[in-house]
């Protein structure tokens, strides 16, 4: 499942729920007093059938009806889509899911047109907003995680949703009590300690020794070179970045136009120390040999990776 998807999974879910006053394990028919919910593609949708989906449940039980995809409808079910979405029925909550883009558009524009709310799943691109996914994921599973424990998930995982999604699951499952940032290591220590970020943290931090540890840990793991050389980067430019703006202003004021949370630029701010704009701006020249050897022009991209932290790591106090 990718992002886009799961995230559209999630708020359909929370939608869903919310109507029927049910967990989700009774959402799933898994429990008693489980809620009437179909779910179902559009394509899937015979004439006639979604008056018949919709009617009142036997059982009395909240009925929720999910439909996917309805910018491939056909004519017909589109028709019957926009006459239902002017008179709904008042105890069925239907859900129906768009990809968006120009496909369907016509259909769409009907609906919202009759009042129909509309939820907005667009791509998590910044890292705020994949923290946030996160505390989701733990409040969805009925569990609490600070900030440190879900920066340092974030950090052992990666950016993936569909993993980190899974990585919540497991913690939930196994660990009791609050998850902590110790639960967090202990599961994911060893692919935490080889993470490109922080080989390019300890790098940035003049740490030669421990930078280069870390590489190679993180290549023997099997780490792609291509996104410690990407880490690199972007740890030196964040200095770039954060460097170049005023050390008054407030780290949650320069969220938002330097594209990195709050907790990351306090982060840059304390690495910042020895740096000068020569110096990153010859950690930067490092960088961009490195990966372009490490993506087809060196023979070694681990030779490749040790050499750029050497250079970054010596470029720190040249003024």
């Amino acid at each position: 499942m990718g992002d886009e998807e799961l995230l559209v999974d999630r708020s359909v879910a929370s939608l869903v729920a919310g109507a029927t006053g049910t967990d989700e394990a009774a959402e799933q028919g898994q429990g008693p007093g489980a809620a009437d919910v179909r779910d179902m593609a559009a394509t899937g949708l015979a004439p006639g059938e979604l008056a018949a989906l919709v009617s009142p449940s036997l059982f009395g039980a909240a009925r929720a009806v999910v439909i996917r995809d309805i910018q491939d409808a056909g004519k017909e079910t589109a028709a019957e889509l926009e006459r239902y979405a002017a008179a709904p029925a008042p105890d069925t909550m239907v859900v129906l899911t768009h990809a968006g883009g120009a496909k369907g558009k016509a259909l769409l524009t009907a609906l919202t047109a009759t009042g129909a709310r509309v939820i907005r799943c667009p791509k998590i691109t910044r890292a705020d907003e994949r923290m946030d996914f996160v505390r989701a994921e733990f409040r969805r599973l009925g569990r609490k995680a600070d900030q440190a424990s879900v920066r340092s998930l974030i950090d052992a995982v990666g950016t993936d949703l569909s993993e980190l999604a899974a990585a919540c699951a497991q913690l939930a499952s196994d660990i009791p009590g609050a998850i902590d940032q110790s639960a967090v290591a202990t599961y994911y220590r060893g692919r935490a300690e080889a993470t490109g970020f922080n080989v390019a943290d300890r790098a940035v931090e003049g740490r030669l020794g421990d930078a280069l540890e870390q590489l190679r840990w993180a290549l023997s793991t099997g780490v792609a070179p291509v996104l410690i050389s990407s880490a690199l980067a972007q740890g030196v430019r964040s200095l770039g970045k954060v460097g170049a703006v005023p050390r008054g202003k407030s780290s949650e004021a320069l969220a938002g136009q330097l594209g990195l949370p709050p907790w990351k630029i306090d982060r840059v701010r304390r690495q910042l120390s020895g740096w000068t704009p020569t110096g990153v701006a010859a950690a930067l020249h490092a960088v961009a040999e490195a990966d372009a050897q490490v993506k087809g022009e060196g023979a070694s991209a681990g030779y490749a990776l040790e050499r750029a932290i050497c250079r970054i790591v010596a470029s720190r106090g040249n003024g």
